[in-house]
């Protein structure tokens, strides 16, 4: 008896939980197609909003690339030797012509002393061909005379005339012989200054900075073997390649902004000097050199840099914020927010300039204010309601 009376209410149990989760399923299916459907008027869907404005804006591209010294002039001897002194150093300034280092020059010095005894032998040698002229001009005049007179043959004159031919001959040898041994002695000379290396670099401004010294003292060098590396930093050359989508977009005299990691906080300014007007084949890109005041010399060549230069510039434009864009069947658009602040509506535009967080748009009726948060819970005509303005509502009521 016991056991047959409790079934019945096992069941009557198990029935209206099985009716209560079934009204409970309904309920939230009910709810479900109020928020999806046409019943979506009935429940706004809280959304966050921003103003359309009319400002300018402007279209900026980022290149990253580096310093590169405006000019560089390797100072290296033109005679071979041994390093004797290296009168300066890395980060020194120098100016034009000024000696930068020296080499052994004993070699040089007897080379002159040499040239310079050669040049008096020429001398003498000029001197004793002048007097022996002179002698057979004597006896050339004294034999013409002595011809005229009968007491001299034609033979005689003969032979004083040959003599005088040959000491003209000779005394224009040792002429010859000392402009010889002068320029063995300028030659000699001009060598022995090569041993003062300088720095004679032509065009730009006097001074530069030493960037790499390549030898020190005691090294034996040949001619023509680098010295010193002293490059020109003011102004300084920012070099970027870029593609052919921005090349065209390019043009010297351009306006740069330059930041590095060296000065995070801090931004340089420059122009665009130069475009190449060929493209490397392995990368497609073109080579563009920007021109920076560098007065400190606190930008240095091979720093890595990143430029910022503007390719267009709006003065008024239609600008929302980039959250604001919305796609729907592969258009752009936006939704407005409508005249009684309750509903949007969509608007189908045209994306143009971005600038960091702010985009421009074209279209039509794009005034107010746009949804840019809660765009995917609504569509053209939705109800909305706006968290903010609903809090600033509330707190007014309740102060009154």
């Amino acid at each position: 008896m016991k056991s047959g009376g409790a079934k019945p209410v096992l069941m009557a149990v198990v029935l209206l939980a099985a009716a209560g989760l079934g009204w409970l399923t309904f309920d939230r299916l009910q709810g479900r197609t109020g928020s999806g459907g046409g019943a979506r008027g009935l429940q706004p869907v809280p959304v966050e909003v921003a103003p359309i404005r009319q400002e300018p804006i402007a279209q900026r591209r980022m290149f990253s690339g580096e310093l590169e010294a405006l000019a560089e002039f390797v100072v290296a001897p033109k005679v071979a030797g041994r390093v004797e002194r290296v009168l300066v150093n890395i980060a020194d300034t120098v100016r034009r012509d000024q000696v930068v280092a020296e080499l052994d020059n004993g070699e040089y010095v007897q080379a002159v002393a040499q040239a310079r005894a050669d040049l008096e032998v020429a001398r003498a040698n000029l001197s004793e061909a002048r007097s022996s002229l002179e002698t057979a001009d004597r006896e050339f005049e004294r034999t013409a005379s002595l011809l005229k007179r009968g007491i001299a043959s034609d033979s005689e004159f003969d032979a004083a005339s040959q003599e005088r031919m040959v000491k003209k001959a000779q005394l224009t040898v040792a002429e010859a012989q000392v402009a010889k041994a002068n320029a063995a002695l300028q030659a000699a000379n001009i060598r022995l200054g090569y041993t003062q290396v300088t720095a004679n670099w032509t065009g730009g401004d006097n001074g530069r900075t030493v960037a790499e010294r390549y030898v020190d003292e005691g090294q034996t060098v040949a001619a023509n073997a680098p010295l010193l590396l002293i490059v020109d930093m003011d102004p300084i050359v920012g070099v970027v390649y870029v593609t052919e989508r921005d090349y065209a977009r390019l043009e010297p005299g351009q306006k740069v902004t330059l930041t590095t990691d060296a000065y995070p906080e801090e931004t340089f300014t420059g122009r665009i000097d130069r475009i190449a007007p060929v493209f490397r084949k392995t990368t497609r890109q073109a080579r563009i050199e920007m021109r920076v005041d560098n007065p400190q010399y606190r930008l240095k060549p091979g720093m890595f840099i990143r430029a910022s230069v503007v390719l267009t510039r709006l003065a008024d434009a239609t600008i929302v914020p980039e959250q604001a864009l919305t796609r729907r069947n592969d258009c752009y658009g936006v939704f407005i927010v409508n005249e009684d602040g309750h509903s949007v509506a969509w608007r189908e535009v045209g994306v143009g300039i971005h600038e960091g967080s702010r985009v421009q748009i074209t279209g039509e009726g794009l005034t107010g204010r746009v949804v840019t948060l809660g765009q995917q819970l609504v569509d053209d005509g939705s109800p909305i309601t706006i968290p903010a303005e609903t809090r600033d509502k509330d707190d007014g009521e309740a102060d009154n």
